[in-house]
């Protein structure tokens, strides 16, 4: 079978059997087409011709200056690409099926203090000195999303995914599509209730209310991306003071780890976090664990 042949048939099982969301889809297919243009340079053309061997020259040739992360996640796409052709019995065996993973150094992730994270998403209410306010509307927009990110700890994929069916004021609550297009309830407060409901003042306004319609959008009424949004929690946290690089993830691992401090279940925050595994979720233990070892060398005598 022709590599591209190959490719193309893996491609159309992840869209229409895996249901792959187009974040995934995405690292995939770069991933592949490195892996295509080191085959093409090195004169194979057939995938049955690809063995061990020919994996490890091509991980040698990527694997300087490259993050262990990314060299890991290159390994795990070869591995299911190379499992779907073995399964699909396209090729004898899964060449890539030995192939080891690079030991990951285990990072803490950044998180916000409480104090932070409330400055942080009510920085867009705060008046600008000097200056005469000009968009209201997106400034209302922007703390709906910030408070949004830290009530319900989203992804900020899931966040810019929202559509106006997709929020029950009444019950304070989201419907989330998460990795692997399963769905999921995650419920919101008072806070972010309140700014959700001058936002989408603002958007009915704009004539953008119907069930259908994105509820995070720019000022041309299109759809926010992950990068938009990744740009202005950026620019809030540049003029509110923080002295972190806080991303929307960061505001997903506050919510995580505020919760945990407050005494919420890790199977709770499994469950609102969406993630399939516990295991995921225990890294906020670890966070916990070295606020308590803080509190102890702090407080007790013979610490």
């Amino acid at each position: 079978m022709k590599i591209r042949e190959a490719f193309e048939r893996f491609d159309e099982y992840l869209v229409q059997t895996r249901n792959a969301p187009a974040n995934t889809l995405k690292s995939y297919r770069q991933d592949l087409k490195k892996f295509s243009d080191f085959l093409e340079k090195d004169g194979i053309g057939e995938i049955q011709a690809v063995d061990y061997r020919t994996l490890r020259r091509f991980l040698s040739q990527v694997y300087p200056g490259r993050k262990r992360s990314s060299v890991g996640r290159l390994i795990s796409t070869l591995r299911t690409f190379f499992r779907f052709l073995e399964r699909e019995e396209m090729i004898p065996r899964n060449p890539a099926e030995v192939l080891l993973y690079p030991k990951l150094e285990r990072k803490l992730p950044t998180f916000l203090t409480v104090d932070e994270a409330v400055r942080l998403v009510e920085e867009p209410s705060r008046p600008v000195k000097g200056k005469r306010e000009e968009f209201p509307e997106l400034r209302a927009r922007d703390r709906a999303i910030l408070e949004i990110l830290y009530a319900s700890g989203l992804r900020v994929s899931e966040l810019v995914s929202l559509n106006g069916d997709d929020i029950r004021l009444d019950l304070s609550v989201l419907r989330v599509m998460g990795k692997g297009r399963k769905e999921r309830v995650v419920p919101f407060g008072q806070y972010a209730k309140r700014a959700l409901i001058e936002h989408l003042e603002w958007q009915k306004r704009k004539g953008l209310s119907k069930k259908d319609d994105p509820i995070f959008t720019n000022r041309l009424g299109k759809r926010l991306t992950d990068r938009m949004v990744r740009k202005l929690i950026e620019k809030y946290t540049r003029t509110s003071g923080i002295p972190k690089r806080i991303s929307p993830h960061a505001l997903r691992h506050s919510f995580a780890t505020h919760l945990l401090e407050g005494g919420a279940d890790i199977r709770g925050i499994q469950e609102l976090l969406g993630h399939s595994s516990l295991s995921t979720t225990q890294r906020y233990t670890h966070l916990n664990l070295d606020r308590l070892m803080e509190v102890y060398d702090k407080a007790h005598p013979r610490a």
